[in-house]
């Protein structure tokens, strides 16, 4: 017990909660305020339009986000008959909050490195760790999110390349894919093909940094 109670143990899980309180909103707030730009403001009138993690908090999505490093939100409502292209509307807004979480990772690297040449050494531990848990928490439930099957955001994105009637069919099968994936991420089966996407979007974000060392 006193490993898994012990100091550290608890300071990662409350470090992850505040990176679990800042990235979800985020990702969520920008499906809703992409689908408003495109002419769906039924999430923005639903106040999903907001960095608030009370609009968009789901307790077993926010659970398996501080102790997996992957989750997930309330859904945030979208019409896809509101947009002038609905397919193309729908992979838009679909593609702004996995964008959302890999543009916090990439300023988090920034401001690392910056206080890293700064600091030195000196950069407090904290801190240190504040940062690496926002780099690869957002580069996780971007990637997590993108996986190309119902209710993820890389299914609606896939859906540019797949005859509508087959995508349709697979929405029907939604939760119970969602099931499958999430069992399949809890006994490490998707750990490989994530942790290489992952390692691959890290080391992009490393060399887009490159500038600030």
């Amino acid at each position: 017990m006193g490993g898994l109670l012990g100091p550290e143990v608890l300071v990662s899980y409350l470090l992850r909660a505040v990176v679990m309180l800042i990235a979800i909103p985020f990702h969520e707030a920008a499906h809703a305020l992409v689908s408003w730009k495109l002419g769906d403001p039924t999430a923005k009138n639903a106040g999903r339009l907001s960095l608030d993690p009370r609009r968009h908090f789901d307790l077993m999505g926010g659970i398996c986000m501080i102790f997996a490093g992957v989750g997930w939100a309330r859904p945030v409502g979208i019409r896809p008959d509101r947009f002038k292209n609905p397919k193309v509307g729908m992979a838009i807004s679909a593609a702004a909050g996995p964008i959302s979480n890999l543009l916090l990772a990439y300023l988090s690297m920034i401001v690392y490195k910056l206080l890293a040449v700064w600091f030195g050494l000196g950069l407090p531990t904290l801190l240190y760790r504040l940062l690496y848990y926002m780099i690869s928490m957002n580069v996780s439930l971007a990637v997590f999110n993108l996986l190309p099957v119902p209710p993820f955001d890389g299914s609606r994105i896939a859906l540019l390349f797949l005859p509508q009637k087959y995508y349709f069919k697979a929405m029907q099968y939604e939760r119970q894919i969602m099931i499958v994936v999430l069992i399949a991420a809890v006994f490490g089966v998707l750990n490989y093909p994530l942790s290489i996407v992952g390692n691959a979007v890290w080391q992009v974000l490393d060399l887009a940094t490159a500038f600030v060392a």
